[in-house]
């Protein structure tokens, strides 16, 4: 993509067509989708995506921030060799009204391979905010992110909770992410004179 997408992906997301015609969609979720189902699903089960890591990359203007002081989020960055685990849910394609809205801040819409705890695989969707979106706030350090984090807090609450949720989220699926814990033990130690 050669513009700059804009920090509302709500209408290219509807344009969206990979999966026109289908009942149902697998939907992989690596950061809040993971602990925070909002929605209507079919099934849910623990699953992993290939050749992408999870990163504290993207800004949030309307969730963990503000667009004057916007909080942090996960995004996903390419990575050879790497698998991001997550939960993946079945849903219908009349829940994307409700995604496309909660992801609206720089996530698009994308197809990909999921794969099961128990090998298989499905074509599905996942939100991704890519570095060419308004609202990319990109690479910084853990501990710099730890303290933009600390400072952080929108509609939805401190962004400090969405690092731990997301932490003890992924605790509870047995599955490590050195980034994250790594974030969320500098925030431990602010928390006191934050």
């Amino acid at each position: 993509m050669t513009a700059h997408i804009t920090a509302n992906t709500i209408t290219i997301n509807q344009q969206m067509d990979a999966f026109d015609g289908h009942h149902s969609v697998w939907l992989f979720g690596y950061g809040s989708l993971i602990y925070k189902a909002d929605f209507p699903y079919l099934e849910r089960r623990p699953a992993s995506i290939s050749a992408w890591t999870r990163r504290f990359w993207q800004g949030s203007h309307d969730h963990r921030g503000t667009p004057e002081a916007p909080g942090r989020v996960v995004t996903l960055i390419e990575q050879a060799g790497a698998v991001c685990h997550g939960m993946a849910y079945l849903i219908t394609p009349e829940v994307f009204a409700h995604l496309d809205h909660r992801e609206k801040n720089g996530y698009l819409r994308l197809p990909i391979t999921i794969t099961f705890n128990d090998g298989s695989d499905k074509q599905g969707l996942v939100y991704i905010a890519m570095p060419d979106n308004a609202a990319y706030l990109g690479a910084a350090s853990e501990q710099e992110i730890a303290r933009h984090i600390a400072r952080s807090a929108g509609p939805s609450g401190p962004n400090a909770d969405y690092l731990n949720l997301l932490a003890n989220a992924l605790r509870e699926l047995g599955q490590a992410d050195a980034h994250i814990f790594e974030i969320e033990q500098h925030l431990a130690l602010l928390a006191p004179s934050e």
